[in-house]
């Protein structure tokens, strides 16, 4: 490969061979690195490599530095837009759309079960081993790896329903003894399911889930849709298996057990509007030719820190 300096002395060599006319001078050389942008090396007249890498990794530049707007972030993540050191979002996947996925494949079926299709029932115990394996697995480590991006809502509402279906879980598996617990043997799970202690024990329980899906409900005000419609629907699900299970516990069972009903059919409404948002996340995923839309809010919302700028502590 020639150098830049026998390049340079190529070109002055040729130059002064070259007739000389009045109409045809020798212009002088603006690029004091011709076989840097030449298509041909002056000397082996091969194609010039080093011109086509800068070429290549100046279109990776251009393309690198292309920012993402606030509404494919959001739809993307489900979290409003965060700024945050580094480029991890850039270097590893999106693990939002296998969130979805575990919530979705738990709670629909959990659902049809609460709401007593062909025969099911029994609190969902059939898939207890999907509750723990694909429910809590599945949404606690999407949360762990949107920690690390940076994303703190979608983090805590991951972590959070990930701990969430490996309690659910754990509270049907007999070795555990939460149920069975309440019998009067205290150890027979179909009869401490129908104790007044564990009904009106578990009421309370879905009663502060409520509490706490209400503050992500409202957060999830700044994100779409479709994320707002699968809170509200969760929300619905459990204050209606509060009132069911404080109606049971009473002894008021012709209402709790309509109550139940209305908390699967709300349960699987949540889980359709997660096949709905997990399939927009996929077309995202393999750059799909046409896009589905999830209403964006973010532009209807504005943050504090659009409004009134960069949080100042006092």
């Amino acid at each position: 490969m020639a150098t830049y300096a026998d390049a340079n002395q190529a070109n002055a060599y040729a130059a002064d061979r070259a007739p000389s006319t009045s109409s045809d001078t020798a212009a002088p050389l603006d690029n004091p690195h011709p076989t840097r942008n030449a298509d041909y090396d002056l000397e082996t007249g091969s194609p010039n490599k080093e011109g086509l890498t800068e070429e290549a990794l100046s279109r990776f530049r251009t393309a690198s530095s292309v920012m993402m707007t606030p509404e494919l972030f959001e739809q993307l993540y489900l979290s409003p837009e965060k700024r945050v050191k580094g480029n991890l979002r850039q270097t590893f996947g999106n693990p939002t759309p296998l969130a979805v996925m575990g919530h979705m494949l738990c709670v629909c079926p959990l659902g049809c079960d609460l709401i007593g299709w062909r025969g099911a029932g029994q609190s969902g115990a059939a898939s207890t081993g999907a509750y723990i394996f694909i429910g809590g697995l599945l949404l606690f480590t999407a949360g762990i790896l949107e920690f690390f991006l940076g994303n703190t809502f979608s983090f805590v509402v991951f972590c959070a329903f990930g701990g969430f279906w490996f309690a659910f879980g754990g509270t049907l598996i007999p070795a555990f003894n939460s149920i069975g617990a309440y019998s009067a043997t205290g150890d027979s799970q179909v009869l401490g399911l129908t104790t007044k202690g564990f009904q009106a024990s578990f009421a309370f329980y879905l009663l502060f889930w409520s509490i706490a899906v209400a503050v992500l409900l409202l957060c999830s005000l700044r994100t779409n849709v479709a994320f707002v419609s699968l809170f509200f629907c969760l929300q619905l699900c459990l204050l209606f298996l509060t009132g069911a299970y404080f109606c049971l516990a009473n002894g008021q069972a012709v209402v709790g057990t309509r109550l139940v009903k209305a908390g699967g059919g709300c349960a699987l409404a949540c889980g359709l509007v997660g096949f709905y948002i997990y399939f927009v996340l996929m077309l995202l995923a393999v750059d799909f030719p046409f896009l589905l839309p999830v209403g964006d809010l973010s532009h209807v919302f504005k943050g504090y820190q659009e409004k009134h700028g960069p949080l100042k502590l006092q």
